[in-house]
């Protein structure tokens, strides 16, 4: 499969990375606008192009990995729709829902197929973990805390986007992540209230916030986020799974249910061995699920691979993405309005 990567900046680097090595495809070239990311071609011997036209009028491509500015996405994605190549997003889909729901056109219409890269789906830890909710281990699920927690270097600022609206700022950069991963462990949010900050650095986006949540089940789930903290409670820090991050052997998320509780992601269950002993002034027990772990990144990929062959449908659709985002800017909106925001119960459109 000849695949280009469009984008070749933190994340784009690695999806060259990961294309140049698999095996099911071929990288034929990479595209960026910035002259300066040409090393990254040159690197893995592959042309470079700093224009889409020139792109799609050189190269016979099968799909594209979509790895710009989030507000860039839509345009990229239809340019590629007109030339039948299918198309990997990054998260999150978009920076608003007008231009998210043009992406779900182009998939509703069948035009190509669109996987949308929310990859910690792919992620073993995050697998099991909704496999033990589901199942009912837990009980009924009552509650779930998530924190997240880093600090983000100033050179990662350097691309003004970041600092500002509407695509900069954690909440949809990174926690677009954590609500993403909620709604597939939990299920579907129904409403959000946040508190935001940008105390600490003075951008234009937040710093630190905090968010309680309402799923459709009756679980309530509280979100506290920074990235301007030294700390180890993050989803990359405790995972281990981008390796650039210093890992830290910790837990950063808490699911609560009536009959026992999962610390993520050392996937520690807590419960009572006896049900008749089941309260606080009895012991608790303690163990240690094993999941084998894998690279989410390169499972992304070959998945991505088989939805492009018809072999496969996207465990991350354009609809399901535009869900996750639709939740990020209510949090984006309740804490700019200071009063809870609901979330629709279907995928709201631009018409």
């Amino acid at each position: 499969m000849r695949i280009a990567v469009i984008g070749s900046g933190l994340i784009g680097s690695r999806h060259v990375e990961l294309v140049s090595r698999y095996a099911g495809c071929s990288l034929v070239a990479v595209c960026d606008t910035d002259a300066s990311r040409e090393v990254v071609a040159v690197e893995h011997d592959v042309p470079f192009y700093r224009d889409l036209e020139e792109l799609f009028a050189q190269e016979d491509l099968e799909a594209a990995i979509i790895s710009t500015p989030n507000g860039s996405h839509a345009s990229i994605a239809v340019a590629c729709a007109e030339q039948s190549v299918h198309v990997l997003i990054e998260k999150p889909i978009s920076d608003s829902m007008a231009e998210a729901n043009v992406i779900s056109r182009l998939a509703d219409e069948g035009r190509i197929q669109v996987l949308v890269g929310h990859h910690r789906r792919h992620n073993p830890l995050i697998a099991r973990s909704r496999a033990i909710v589901h199942a009912g281990a837990l009980g009924r699920l009552v509650g779930i805390s998530v924190l997240w927690a880093l600090l983000k270097p100033g050179d990662y600022f350097r691309e003004g986007w970041r600092r500002t609206r509407p695509g900069g700022g954690p909440t949809v950069i990174n926690l677009v992540h954590e609500l993403d991963s909620l709604r597939f462990i939990c299920g579907e949010m129904t409403q959000v209230f946040a508190h935001t900050s940008s105390a600490i650095r003075g951008f234009e986006v937040e710093d630190t916030l905090s968010i309680t949540i309402s799923f459709a089940s009756g679980a309530l789930g509280t979100v506290l986020a920074s990235d301007v903290t030294a700390a180890p409670w993050s989803y990359e820090a405790t995972t281990g799974e981008n390796l650039s991050y210093f890992h830290a052997e910790e837990n950063c998320y808490f699911f609560l249910g009536t009959e026992g509780s999962l610390a993520f992601p050392r996937m520690e269950l807590w419960g009572y061995g006896n049900a008749e002993q089941a309260s606080w002034q009895h012991p608790m027990e303690k163990s240690v699920d094993s999941v084998v772990l894998s690279d989410p990144l390169e499972t992304q990929l070959e998945h991505f691979c088989q939805v492009v062959r018809g072999k496969e449908a996207p465990i991350v659709d354009a609809e399901d993405a535009t869900r996750s985002l639709s939740a990020a800017l209510a949090v984006l909106e309740s804490s700019q309005r200071g009063s809870p925001v609901s979330l629709p119960s279907s995928t709201p459109s631009t018409g």
